[in-house]
């Protein structure tokens, strides 16, 4: 198994409110671990938020001795407790929240975590599978059947998001486990990739044996040379790799 993460800040923004981190060896009771976070907020808030999630998951897993898979959850509950004070106490820090991906990969098992529309993707030889649901605005009106992906409002809404981790006082988190065999790669992302870079063509530049490093650096180009209107985060996993 090898892992590379990078971030961009666009061609549109001017601070990158994106945060990664990437550890293959074990963190607290955890084997490895890997968050994307998506910040959002005036000024530098959501720059904050993205980073201080990241530390206060951190700091909750390497004390605590809950089984694993709680440990993640617990954690991101733990970061939007702390970040939902902050915000409630600092002016400077009002409505900011950030999006969470997180995954680790215990026994084979793929467990994934999230809140927002960052995502996890798990691509084989044949396919790339949208392993998180976005919760977003356009994706309930999806499931209750009165837009489709397709139409205008849509994209023009994407980026309205229905939960984020320091929002609100509690935080609803997804999970999900994918066996997997080992010969996948695994991919965690911000919405600044799959909003400018269709599934097809992500999977197209990943499949194409360039390397997990080639790759995410292909991704990110793709996602500028397509406008670049967001920070781009790739976290990519090899599972195949020795």
């Amino acid at each position: 198994m090898y892992s590379v993460a990078l971030t961009d800040v666009g061609r549109r923004r001017l601070i990158n409110q994106d945060t990664v981190y990437i550890s293959d060896v074990p963190i607290g009771v955890l084997p490895n671990l890997y968050i994307v976070a998506d910040g959002m907020g005036g000024e530098k808030a959501g720059d904050y938020a993205s980073k201080s999630l990241i530390g206060y998951m951190l700091t909750y897993i390497e004390n605590t001795m809950k089984m694993p898979i709680v440990a993640i959850r617990e954690s991101i509950e733990y970061a939007n407790e702390n970040l939902f004070a902050e915000g409630s106490k600092n002016p400077n820090l009002t409505g900011m929240g950030t999006t969470v991906v997180a995954a680790s990969i215990i026994d084979n098992i793929l467990h994934v975590f999230n809140v927002g529309d960052s995502r996890c993707y798990i691509l084989d030889d044949k396919d790339i599978y949208q392993i998180t649901k976005d919760h977003s605005l356009v994706e309930m009106l999806v499931s209750k059947g009165e837009i489709t992906r397709e139409s205008d409002e849509y994209k023009e809404n994407k980026s309205k998001i229905t939960r984020a981790v320091g929002a609100e006082a509690r935080v609803l988190i997804d999970s999900f486990e994918v066996e997997l065999l080992g010969n996948e790669y695994v991919l965690l992302c911000s919405d600044g990739l799959t909003n400018m870079v269709d599934d097809r063509k992500i999977f197209n530049i990943i499949s194409s044996g360039a390397g997990v490093e080639s790759s995410a650096k292909r991704l990110i180009e793709e996602a500028n040379l397509s406008g670049g209107s967001d920070n781009i985060s790739i976290l990519l996993i090899d599972m195949n790799a020795r």
